[in-house]
């Protein structure tokens, strides 16, 4: 069955579209499930807001009865709509704390964790660590931290740091160290990380994480989530048969997805 396990609503300020109109788009293409996850309010604006990025904490019941209505006509398109977040995960977790209460508390199915450097107060913290190899690390220990948490049902785009511009762009090899550590802390924690398709669409044009960060993933049997980050109806399923081709050549068996946070196993 196929499955996309990360898409947008235009709450958020930088989607379009009705959700009913992404699960159209998933009817269209064979789509068995999907799952909504656009980017979960948080309180203070001057570290994770800024304009058009996510809902406020007084638009949440909207969206819930947005992914409401888009499950009603799933059923009668024969797609499952799930409910999920795109949560945040920051050095600072005294700025978590009501964030975490959250993801416990609203009955989500799926809570993806991101690191969104690009975010002022993200970047101000990484700037602050040193050039761009030192705040290569500290993201990548900072990825490995969040996944120790076990708050999280799988980490977005785990290799974001590599477009947006906090750094240059960089060759994953050159940060091997760091990154297998992210992927141990996977492990370790039995947490998923995304494989995100829209990469491939902007910026590096790249897969996220990398195929080669992919390949250290199989290697150590991390677990994966799939998602198209559709902030489009276009969007949905992107990519999506070179992609899982690309992980059967690299020896994935499985994906994951997840209903009311509980972590199913689905074959490739």
């Amino acid at each position: 069955m196929l499955i996309d396990c990360h898409m947008h609503t235009y709450l958020c300020g930088h989607a379009v579209g009705h959700p009913t109109d992404y699960v159209r788009a998933a009817a269209g293409r064979g789509l068995g499930m999907v799952t909504f996850t656009c980017h979960a309010p948080m309180r203070n604006e001057a570290v994770f807001r800024g304009p058009g990025i996510r809902m406020t904490i007084d638009e949440l019941p909207e969206y819930r009865d947005l992914i409401a209505e888009a499950a009603q006509l799933g059923r009668e398109l024969g797609v499952e709509v799930r409910y999920g977040i795109e949560g945040e995960y920051y050095p600072d977790e005294r700025e978590l704390h009501e964030h975490w209460d959250l993801l416990e508390t609203e009955p989500f199915d799926f809570v993806l964790g991101s690191l969104h450097h690009q975010l002022p107060g993200f970047r101000a913290w990484l700037l602050a660590q040193g050039g761009p190899e030192e705040i290569a690390t500290a993201y990548f220990e900072l990825a490995a931290k969040a996944l120790r948490t076990k708050r999280y049902d799988s980490i977005a785009h785990p290799d974001l740091i590599r477009i947006y511009g906090t750094i240059p762009p960089f060759a994953p090899e050159s940060m091997e160290g760091p990154i297998r550590g992210m992927l141990e802390a996977a492990v370790e924690s039995d947490t998923c990380l995304e494989v995100n398709t829209s990469g491939l669409i902007k910026q590096l044009f790249e897969l996220h994480p990398a195929p080669t960060i992919l390949g250290w993933a199989a290697e150590l049997g991390v677990k994966l989530t799939l998602g198209s980050d559709s902030h489009h109806p276009d969007h949905v399923a992107q990519k999506f048969p070179e992609v899982t081709a690309l992980l059967k050549q690299l020896g994935f068996t499985h994906l994951h997805h997840f209903k009311g946070r509980g972590r199913i196993e689905e074959a490739l």
